[in-house]
């Protein structure tokens, strides 16, 4: 298990039932780069990576 798999594993644990947008995610996604600029580019790469999960390789 990576170090940041704990954050993971907590939003499973306290959240895992609840269901969730799209739109919502981003703007908790815009919200959390506001607050903490830099992560801009990890936020950021995640997103593209989410939104092309799907791409054939």
């Amino acid at each position: 298990m990576y170090f940041t798999d704990r954050g993971i594993e907590e939003l499973a644990a306290r959240r895992g039932e609840e269901e969730v947008t799209l739109d919502w995610l981003a703007e908790q996604l815009r919200t959390f780069v506001d607050l903490h600029p830099e992560f801009e580019v990890p936020v950021d790469r995640l997103a593209t990576w989410l939104a092309r999960d799907d791409d054939d390789e």
